[in-house]
């Protein structure tokens, strides 16, 4: 009973009672294509004794990020967190604060939380940032959401080189809520002709800095044609440490920045928790989604921090509400803060520096190999190459000869059987010389094969 409380009268009396026939109907709207019709190749049952020795060995096979050289990406970076940020988010009244919504017992977390939003909207070049969401992925379904609020329209045109995990994310939500999304294709080479597809119907333009494929391209014109035709320019960011080098989308012209704040504070964590990071107009304020926390002065004149505008929340409006989000990532937001404050804006600028020094001197190493082609102009610590054959089988064999390579394209956009020889590659501070050397004598090694 510990792990099947219910019987079979419980599963049938809640069934009736939200007026279902039977458990399948509650999956009615989960694609086909996605749900598994068979069982899993697992025995039906084992002792908890057996089960925890099944899933060591299970994990025993896992190779740790650490432990061999490492260039993976893709929205998930590896840097380092220093000691001191998981020392301080382990105190007791960070890890077990809930939410601030009684400001005079919840000082602390509020500070901390106007603090991080600070730091969001001068990393971005915006005026106002939220108190943080799920991921980068659902704050981008958010921030379409939220254009669609602020033009009355219900149209979302996504770069094809955004990251197919945020454009499936977005294309879900808008699903649901019965919103159109035209996506261009995918554009290894960096040029995507998105102008064309902006007209009067369009609420949103959403496009990536740098784009999956590692590119940096220039908003400013992109920005000026959408607000043109009365549309909103949506930026993701999924590496955020870029931020430091590179011009901010604000000062580019979006009107929303999105991102993924896993790089600062935030270890890999096998995908999760992560830290959502969403920021604005200041003209945009009341329909942004999520917690907003402001400062105020109380009754003896002292500085102090409130939840403000709350009215925007689901607690209070319910279906009316600009997000059915009632929860931040607090902590990982916390982690961010003491990491970007531990860096200082120095120390941010060297530290995007030295990822852009390691990127560069990778792909100088990855260049000389035989049949590799590196396929960006300029990009930060992240890039592309083409590779002879398959990348995937390519990315496996570097994996058993001790090298983790890169995403495979392949992985990300299976269909797309023309990107099958692309892998896109990372590196950051973490990469050494050596590291770059290894890949590069690795990859040889394999295509030689």
């Amino acid at each position: 009973m510990r792990y099947l409380p219910l019987t079979d009268e419980d599963r049938a009396e809640m069934l009736a009672r939200v007026g279902v026939a039977g458990i399948d109907d509650l999956f009615a709207d989960v694609p086909p294509d996605v749900l598994r019709r068979d069982l899993p190749d697992l025995p039906h049952r084992r002792s908890e004794v057996e089960v925890e020795r099944a899933l060591g060995r299970l994990a025993a096979e896992n190779v740790a990020a650490g432990a061999v050289p490492f260039f993976v990406g893709c929205g998930a970076y590896r840097h380092h967190v220093p000691a001191t940020v998981d020392h301080l988010v382990q105190r007791s009244e960070f890890l077990t604060s809930y939410t601030p919504y009684q400001p005079e017992i919840a000082q602390g977390t509020l500070q901390y939380l106007f603090e991080f939003q600070t730091q969001v909207a001068m990393l971005t070049g915006m005026e106002v940032a939220n108190a943080s969401m799920y991921d980068g992925s659902t704050a981008a379904a958010e921030a379409v959401l939220m254009a669609h609020r602020i033009t009355r329209r219900h149209k979302a045109v996504l770069a094809g080189n955004l990251h197919p995990h945020y454009r499936d994310t977005v294309a879900t939500v808008s699903r649901l809520a019965d919103h159109e999304v035209v996506a261009a294709p995918p554009a290894p080479a960096g040029e995507e002709g998105l102008i064309g597809l902006i007209d009067d119907s369009v609420s949103c333009v959403v496009v990536q800095v740098p784009d999956v494929f590692g590119h940096l391209n220039d908003l400013t014109a992109l920005a000026a044609r959408t607000q043109a035709a009365g549309a909103l320019l949506i930026a993701v960011v999924t590496e955020i440490v870029s931020l430091g080098l590179i011009v901010p989308p604000g000062q580019m012209g979006a009107d929303i920045v999105v991102g993924e704040g896993q790089s600062l504070g935030n270890s890999l964590s096998f995908g999760g928790p992560y830290l959502g990071l969403l920021a604005t107009r200041q003209k945009y304020v009341r329909q942004m989604p999520g917690r907003l926390a402001g400062a105020t002065v109380d009754a003896e004149g002292q500085r102090s921090y409130v939840l403000t505008l709350s009215a925007r929340e689901q607690h209070i409006r319910r279906e009316k509400a600009t997000s059915n989000i009632c929860t931040s990532s607090g902590l990982c937001a916390l982690a961010f803060t003491i990491h970007l404050t531990l860096l200082g804006e120095a120390g941010l600028r060297r530290l995007a520096r030295l990822n852009h020094a390691r990127a560069v001197a990778l792909a100088d190493a990855l260049t000389r190999v035989p049949g590799v082609t590196v396929l960006n102009r300029a990009f930060f610590n992240e890039f592309t190459v083409r590779v002879p054959g398959d990348a995937a089988d390519v990315i496996e064999r570097l994996a058993r000869a001790g090298v983790l390579g890169g995403v495979p394209f392949s992985r990300l956009e299976p269909r797309r059987r023309e990107l099958s020889d692309l892998v896109v590659v990372a590196a950051t501070e973490l990469n050494t010389d050596e590291d770059a050397a290894a890949y590069a004598a690795a990859l040889t090694e394999v295509l030689a094969c």
